[in-house]
């Protein structure tokens, strides 16, 4: 158990307590520090606070109890898997809205390496034993195709041609709203958000990280409107955030769409729908392309009528 002692200077009385440490705590998330002060791990000098809403005061002593990390370990799972390709050096597969690619915290099992471990032992071995083979992710409820490794070497390779911006990675997405132009280029760096830890938000302040989204108005759905996106950087939640940034976010997007929506019991409208790399071993170009699924398509069909 990680202890840790804050003083409260004279500009910070006032603060509640959760918004004290989550200012003093950055690496922490507000949730996690309200789930210790309400658990009983959070001390104003030798008092036991559980009120995150408690105001501090200068020169009091704050102190925490911070748990170790929990420990989390893959195990072979047997789960259906989509597989559009396959030889000893790699697999693409097509992943389902709704699948987590790797255990975390809250999504122990049901994931897609879970999955992979069953179908291919070999990936016990092969470096990371949360994330076996993974060269790349797609967010929980962002399906199609991503490429798995099967060796070292291979995930080098794949791993270079994704940092130098050679492999390519061409999205769907169904956004609400028109966007300024038919066909156009965000570039705007990207960076944690510093009100909720758990968005990726534009920072426009020198300390964001570049992300460059191209994008082309392919067709007009009923109230919506069908994106091709093509990724030149890899960001976390890049497409989300760049979409509803511009005015235009994706449907069913719970975290940057609208907050009330019927549709956000989907997940966001947001499909892999095309790969392209150079074979790690032959250098061979391969391009694999997988049109969406049925949530996808009715919703284009009947205007959101689902």
């Amino acid at each position: 158990m990680e202890k840790k002692i804050h003083i409260v200077k004279k500009s910070e009385e006032g603060m509640r307590l959760d918004h004290f440490l989550s200012a003093r705590e950055p690496d922490l998330s507000r949730s996690f520090l309200q789930k210790l002060c309400t658990g009983g791990n959070v001390w104003v000098g030798e008092q036991l606070q559980r009120k995150c809403g408690y105001r501090v005061k200068e020169n009091q002593s704050i102190k925490i109890s911070i748990p170790p990390p929990e420990i989390i370990t893959a195990k072979p799972e047997d789960l259906p898997l989509d597989i559009i390709y396959e030889d000893s050096d790699l697999l693409v597969v097509n992943k389902p809205s709704g699948m987590v690619v790797h255990p975390a915290p809250g999504h122990h099992s049901g994931t897609l390496v879970n999955a992979l471990l069953s179908h291919c032992d070999v990936l016990f071995t092969l470096g990371d034993r949360i994330r076996p083979g993974i060269v790349h992710r797609l967010d929980k409820d962002t399906s199609g195709l991503l490429v798995v490794a099967k060796n070292e070497p291979s995930f080098r390779v794949l791993s270079a041609q994704i940092k130098a911006r050679q492999m390519k990675r061409e999205y769907l997405a169904i956004v609400h709203r028109l966007p300024p132009v038919d066909e156009g280029t965000i570039d705007l760096p990207l960076g944690r958000d510093y009100h909720n830890r758990k968005k990726i938000a534009v920072r426009k302040n020198g300390t964001g990280r570049r992300a460059v989204t191209h994008f082309k108005v392919l067709d007009k759905k009923g109230p919506f409107y069908l994106l091709s996106l093509r990724l030149e950087t890899g960001r976390t939640h890049q497409i989300r955030v760049h979409l509803s940034y511009i005015g235009c976010p994706i449907v069913g997007d719970p975290l940057y769409g609208p907050k009330r929506s019927p549709y956000n019991k989907y997940g966001q409208f947001l499909h892999a729908r095309t790969l392209g790399f150079k074979h790690p071993r032959s250098a061979e170009y391969l391009e694999f392309t997988v049109e969406p699924g049925e949530e996808f398509s009715d919703l284009l069909k009947y205007g959101g009528k689902i």
